[in-house]
């Protein structure tokens, strides 16, 4: 999973993108808030650690603009340790917010507590869980209702990216270069005739997710 560090402090990033790959998480850095907005629209993480205190564009005014444009979880790392900072901080769509000077372990602590809250149970095994549906990319198994479902392993792919980012929508050139690869030969309507078939073996209405369809944009695992 990737996740967006945006902060001024060189020294405060170096200590975040330590701690966080030894996790296991990858980590991308910009250092003022343009920079930080156009590499979020860039490299599409999973989650972003936000300074309020930024140059060219404030985490505040940061904050606004991705929640204009996502739901992707942000947390809110700072030296402004008011309540009213915190409370606008939260107000503005923030997930969660950490007072500097802070301890690196409560940090993947409350990252990893974020995750769980906003994109299902997801494990280092590859496995994402929802209400009636596992999917795992560890052993290429999708169950629904504990039913082992028989799909082919870019069905299972496709299914199980689109599910460990909800509500966050891919267009069809995105989906073609994560699960197919950008050496693929072929057009977007590969990825269309695999979100039918998936969806033909897993939908019902009954369940309170699904692969929704964004017209002139994409596709996306909606809960």
């Amino acid at each position: 999973m990737k996740i967006l560090v945006i902060d001024d402090d060189v020294k405060i990033c170096e200590v975040i993108k330590l701690y966080l790959e030894k996790e296991g998480f990858e980590v991308v850095v910009a250092h003022n808030g343009i920079d930080g907005i156009a590499m979020f629209k860039n490299e599409m993480p999973d989650l972003v650690i936000l300074d309020i205190m930024l140059p060219k564009k404030d985490g505040y005014e940061v904050c606004r603009e991705l929640r204009k444009i996502s739901n992707i979880p942000i947390i809110m790392l700072t030296a402004k340790g008011e309540t009213f900072d915190k409370v606008l901080g939260l107000e503005l769509g923030a997930d969660d917010y950490i007072v500097k000077p802070f301890d690196p372990k409560e940090l993947i602590a409350r990252i990893k507590a974020v995750l769980r809250r906003t994109q299902g149970e997801v494990n280092d095994e590859k496995v994402v869980v929802y209400p009636n549906l596992t999917v795992n990319l560890t052993t290429y198994e999708v169950k629904l209702e504990d039913k082992v479902i028989d799909m082919p392993p870019k069905e299972i792919e496709l299914l199980y990216f689109l599910a460990s980012h909800p509500n966050k929508v891919f267009t069809r050139e995105q989906l073609l270069d994560h699960i197919w690869g950008y050496n693929f030969v072929g057009d977007t309507r590969t990825v269309d005739v695999h979100i039918k078939r998936i969806r033909e073996k897993i939908e019902k209405d009954k369940y309170p997710w699904k692969i929704k369809t964004v017209w002139g944009v994409g596709y996306k695992f909606e809960i």
